[in-house]
């Protein structure tokens, strides 16, 4: 049986040194030390010296709430994003980015819960982070109005924040749909069908209206042919009925983000008849697929890069103009899309 109970032989612990204890060993004021942690030039060599010995000798460490008090930041960026369970290249950029600076990354997962995000952002918020990057899922979010005014700096990616004007990083959603649309009409599909996120949440709302707009402009009526709503298999499950029965079925689909996309292709498994597939968002073996998914593909990591490239600015200067920065998709052939109509 393992013993588990274990028993110091190395006397108490020692106390973790302070600046009062360097400033002792090296016989300089308090106020010294300090002024040397903080890099302040106007300590002279000498001082430095007997500083920096006291403080090898001990291990000092410098006590880092301090040093955020005295500068005023904490050197720490916020971050929520949807998901933080699975491989995240968005989040990844910003921290890339952020360690370039100096700077440490705080990231919550929303899990695109409208009370999980509020308690993530006002926790940041109420940690006096030096800015947040958010991805929004909420649709209204005037509830960080205050923490603006009071100087927090916002950037928003992938969505606009609703109710209150911050930065934005987002992908061209409209021209997404539109490749993806004109993609399927050139391989001889008529009846094309939109299942997509809620509407309430920016992307789902643009990507919905985009495909009703290209539907409209193709001639089609767009009645039961646009299904947009929470990501759930029952109710993607009930959508592909509608769409894929009665006597004139789709015979392709546009799928209005990554999580649909996978339990559009969950639910329709190994049936035959299957209709051409393009998905919005490109996902990790999406090219293993048979046939591979034909995706509109994102750069995740640029938008975080250009997120944390708009939230540096905006923290040295809270009120300088808001700026939404709008990126291109790239249309992805792999061959889901590329399937014909039946005869």
């Amino acid at each position: 049986m393992t013993n588990r109970n274990h028993t110091n032989t190395d006397g108490p612990r020692r106390r973790r040194p302070t600046m009062v204890d360097v400033a002792r060993e090296a016989n300089v004021a308090l106020r010294t030390v300090s002024r040397y942690v903080n890099n302040d030039p106007t300590v002279g060599i000498d001082l430095a010296d007997r500083i920096r010995a006291a403080i090898t000798a001990p291990d000092y460490a410098p006590d880092e709430r301090a040093q955020q008090l005295r500068r005023g930041t904490t050197g720490i960026v916020g971050v929520t994003v949807r998901s933080i369970a699975g491989p995240n290249p968005l989040l990844g950029a910003v921290d890339q980015a952020a360690r370039v600076h100096g700077l440490t990354v705080l990231a919550m997962a929303t899990d695109d819960d409208d009370q999980r995000e509020r308690a993530a952002v006002l926790s940041m918020c109420g940690r006096r982070v030096d800015g947040i990057i958010m991805e929004p899922t909420s649709d209204n979010h005037q509830y960080l109005a205050t923490e603006i005014e009071s100087g927090m700096s916002v950037v928003a990616v992938d969505r606009r924040n609703a109710g209150i004007d911050t930065d934005a990083v987002v992908s061209d959603n409209a021209a997404g749909v539109g490749m993806a649309f004109r993609h399927l009409v050139q391989h001889g599909h008529h009846r094309i069908t939109y299942i997509g996120d809620q509407e309430r949440v920016y992307t789902g709302s643009k990507r919905a209206a985009a495909f009703r707009a290209c539907t409209a402009a193709n001639g089609g009526a767009v009645d039961n042919m646009v299904h947009p709503g929470a990501v759930e298999p029952a109710r993607i499950a009930a959508a592909l009925a509608i769409v894929l029965g009665g006597d004139l079925p789709a015979t392709a689909l546009i799928t209005g983000n990554q999580n649909t996309t996978i339990e559009v292709l969950r639910q329709l498994g190994s049936r035959t008849g299957v209709p051409a597939i393009v998905g919005f968002d490109d996902f990790p073996l999406a090219d293993l697929l048979q046939p591979g998914l034909t995706a509109i593909a994102q750069d995740s990591r640029k938008i975080g890069r250009l997120a944390f490239d708009l939230l540096l600015p905006r923290i040295a200067d809270p009120t300088r103009p808001t700026e939404t920065v709008t990126l291109p998709v790239e249309l992805i052939v792999r061959g889901s899309g590329e399937q014909p109509p039946p005869a």
